[in-house]
């Protein structure tokens, strides 16, 4: 039996090599070729996440989506952001050149701090911009528990004589 020596970076390789054949699986056609935004469906609108005094606020670029294809929900923790932007057909298919911009069902989430209040979450669409705004809670403090010296029955013996 041979000893042969670990190096670590060989995980680090071979973690990369799995990453770009999942990517390349996702993003490629069954003939090799890339497939657009819109030919797979699925897109995730850009975010702007910052935090004032009181609360955490998330902003995302929708434009072109009615407010009632939005659904904004917080569920242990993660908020996420669903929706569908939809391809007016008033063009014939033939008479397009370039289709960049993402039709279809988006679907973003983002992992919250544990310091929030989940029941008093709002959201505002204003001119494509919709705006989440996670309310703080006062963060936990931490509790010190005493620790108790318990004797042992040898030591208890030699207390007695």
């Amino acid at each position: 039996m041979a000893i042969v020596r670990w190096d670590p970076f060989d995980a680090f390789l071979g973690a990369q090599e799995d990453l770009n054949r999942l990517f390349r699986r996702s993003w490629l056609g069954s003939e090799g070729t890339q497939k657009s935004l819109a030919e797979t469906g699925t897109w995730a609108p850009a975010v702007d996440i910052y935090e004032t005094a009181d609360a955490f606020v998330v902003e995302a670029e929708l434009p072109g989506i009615d407010a009632e294809n939005i659904d904004v929900s917080v569920d242990d923790g993660v908020l996420t952001l669903r929706g569908e932007r939809r391809l007016e057909k008033e063009v014939q298919e033939e008479n397009y050149h370039r289709v960049e911009r993402a039709y279809g069902v988006f679907t973003r989430a983002v992992r919250l701090p544990a310091d929030i209040d989940a029941d008093k979450v709002k959201a505002g669409y204003d001119n494509g911009v919709l705006k989440v705004t996670i309310p703080k809670t006062e963060p936990k403090k931490p509790k010190s528990i005493p620790v108790s010296v318990e004797s042992k029955p040898d030591e208890d013996k030699k207390a007695k004589k």
